[in-house]
């Protein structure tokens, strides 16, 4: 589990290249009913990764797996790091103490914990952790508490030498201790902290964690140490490639698979290579043509499925054109969403619905439609509002002070659907007299030399959630209360408010409280722009017919060792 949403680059994922979590503070997250605006009512898997038992499924072969980033960063708390193609890789290596189930119901992950509860709520919440003697690093070394002490003290926030992702949940945290022996972790809380169990996944060694030098470049371009069924094989930084191979010292169930290949490329490049039967797994985007060649090749199929995945703009907040909260304002009111998730989404089995809220699926209990006015499209607002920002036409582009208002509309390359969401965000903003401009960048450099370090006014990708809905976002909306280190929030807007209403989200061990206060925040970021959303993302992943327990996962930790082929 992970207290933070993943980002992708295409609408496939969100750890970066992709996305974060979102989920259950309660409800029923299994098998929804969406209905879109025209009525359209359908049933939509929770899940879709053609499960079978171990018996069922072969022993041996290799999975040839397609991804659209390669990593440089495998620290995963770094805010470098915390990309959706670097868990579809690591998730097979490191280990965390929960999982999750199709229906975000989450439970102790035994391989690693024999138990984890909260021992004590007054006068402070204590949770114990006992984990399991047996799970080990490859370096030889047991893990134990000293692990989780070393994790939490990187990742609480009170020293910026660590370029964590987020500090959600650790920063509540008093103190971590050694129980009654080195295999019983004890955490003290100094304020409340429901989505406890988000915490320490994935787990890092000591080693790593130790020091900010340490976290910040142990694991770049390199992974040093793992505790799961496979381990590091290698990395092929020409044919963007990298190994796992089964690891024979894992004390659980014996991965079926011998070997992962996974193939970093561009999309287009990754929808040919299944096609010509080079990989046996991507993730296509909501994409038509892609769709209909997947499911057209021999031997193929597309699992779907709903997930707690959204598609959305960022804004960024400091970058010179739109520092103005009421010029973001009237850029959103000028971008029609609802065409947008038309074009994306048209010609796959699919409801059309537009997403109102930050933190919540339309699926999902507590989900209410927050936008209120500055959710719809109102090119004439906009205008008014861009006149009163002192921004007059100049024939068909706007200026202040003699500067356009030309806004950077950056993409990864190779991503169709970025590219066309720009494209009619382009025609959209025109008519308002707004300028965009469409950069497209190496898919690989998307998010560490544009997004991360702020080099873009727009950008379209996927956050990807977690069953923690609060926590998984709290990051992403958090303000910088020195103005510099802003972590995952790449909107690099916020506020003392929507920070005090997430607190009171994370806070409440009561649901129905937390769902209130995180719809307080939520109507809050509204008014900030910081995060436009689209759509909830279908999860659509292309597999070979005979490939079991993968595909379009929902909620659903994968078991990397119960992955491989039945035939």
């Amino acid at each position: 589990m992970k207290a933070s949403r993943l980002v992708v680059a295409a609408t496939v994922v969100g750890s970066l290249a992709g996305s974060l979590l979102l989920g259950g503070c309660g409800g029923n997250q299994g098998g929804p009913e969406v209905q879109d605006s025209a009525g359209d009512e359908r049933t939509i898997k929770a899940f879709d990764i053609n499960p079978q038992p171990r018996d069922k499924v072969k022993d041996g072969g290799t999975l040839r797996w397609g991804i659209n980033e390669f990593p440089s960063q495998w620290n995963r708390n770094h805010v470098d790091g915390n990309l959706a193609m670097a868990a579809v890789v690591s998730n097979a290596l490191l280990p965390s103490p929960f999982t999750s189930n199709e229906k975000a119901e989450i439970s102790v992950d035994h391989d690693y914990v024999v138990d984890a509860k909260v021992t004590d709520q007054r006068p402070k919440q204590v949770v114990t952790y006992t984990l399991n003697p047996k799970a080990k690093w490859s370096d030889g070394k047991p893990i134990t508490w000293a692990d989780y002490q070393a994790q939490w003290r990187a990742l609480n926030g009170r020293d910026s030498a660590f370029r964590i992702a987020s500090s959600t949940g650790y920063q509540d945290i008093e103190k971590v201790a050694r129980g009654k022996d080195d295999h019983e972790v004890v955490v003290t809380f100094a304020r409340p902290f429901g989505d406890w169990q988000a915490l320490f996944g994935p787990l890092l060694p000591a080693s790593t964690n130790h020091d900010a030098g340490a976290f910040n470049t142990a694991w770049l371009n390199k992974i040093p140490v793992t505790a799961g069924p496979f381990k590091f094989g290698g990395f092929d930084q020409t044919a963007k490639t990298i190994t796992l191979v089964r690891d024979d010292a894992w004390w659980g169930d014996r991965a079926k698979l011998d070997k992962i290949i996974y193939r970093a490329s561009e999309h287009d490049a990754l929808i040919s290579a299944f096609s010509n039967g080079e990989l046996d797994i991507i993730d296509i985007q909501p994409s038509a043509p892609d769709y209909a060649r997947a499911k057209a090749t021999t031997g193929a199929q597309v699992r779907e499925a709903a997930g707690p995945d959204f598609r959305h703009f960022t804004f960024n907040g400091s970058s010179e054109l739109l520092r103005d909260r009421s010029v973001r304002q009237a850029i959103q009111l000028g971008i029609n969403r609802q065409a947008i998730a038309q074009s994306d989404l048209q010609g796959l089995d699919w409801p059309i619905a537009l997403l109102n809220n930050h933190f919540f699926m339309n699926t999902q209990e507590g989900y209410q439609d927050n936008a209120g006015e500055l959710g719809a499209y109102n090119p004439g607002k906009a205008r008014q509002l861009l006149d009163a920002a002192g921004w007059k036409l100049s024939g068909s582009v706007r200026q202040k002070n003699g500067k356009p208002l030309d806004l950077r509309f950056v993409v990864p390359s190779g991503v169709q659907i970025s590219k066309s969401e720009g494209e009619l965000a382009q025609t959209m903003l025109g008519q308002i007299g707004v300028k965009l401009t469409i950069k497209a960048v190496p898919s690989d450099d998307f998010f560490t030399k544009y997004v991360i370090p702020g080099n873009f006014d727009i950008t379209p990708f996927a956050y990807i959630g977690t069953p923690f809905p609060v926590s998984s976002s709290y990051g992403i909306y958090a303000n910088a209360t020195n103005g510099q280190n802003w972590n995952a929030n790449f909107g690099r807007t916020g506020s003392a408010a929507i920070d005090q209403a997430m607190s009171r989200a994370a806070q409440s061990l009561e649901p129905v409280r937390a769902r209130s206060a995180t719809n307080a925040a939520d109507k809050l970021i509204w008014q900030e722009v910081n995060v436009l959303p689209l759509y909830q993302r279908p999860q659509m992943v292309a597999v070979r017919q005979t490939l079991a327990n993968v595909g379009a996962r929902g909620f659903y930790d994968l078991q990397y060792e119960d992955i491989g082929f039945t035939g």
